[in-house]
């Protein structure tokens, strides 16, 4: 799966769409947003409520979530479960 960024804030990703929906169990993240100072100094937030809705729904993100955090790469913050991108491709 292929996610494109299109806002981000202090490494939170705050509006996504989705690129290629292929494969949500290996999502893959590109920034097309301003990035500023602090704003990707880290690994990249997504919100795991809108990383479902990316997805197509609860029931469909379920079983790839639940493999991410299997693999560590979803995270608490600020109260809100996320997905963890460390690493990421700028678009031109």
């Amino acid at each position: 799966m292929r996610i494109r960024v299109l806002a981000l804030f202090e490494r939170v990703v705050h509006h996504a769409v989705v690129m290629d929906p292929t494969d949500p169990f290996r999502p893959s993240i590109e920034v097309d947003a301003i990035v500023r100072d602090g704003d990707a100094d880290g690994p990249l937030l997504l919100p795991a409520p809108t990383f479902m809705a990316l997805v197509g729904g609860p029931e469909l993100a379920d079983a790839p979530l639940r493999a991410l955090a299997r693999q560590g790469r979803v995270v608490d913050h600020q109260g809100v479960a996320h997905v963890v991108f460390p690493m990421w491709t700028a678009t031109d």
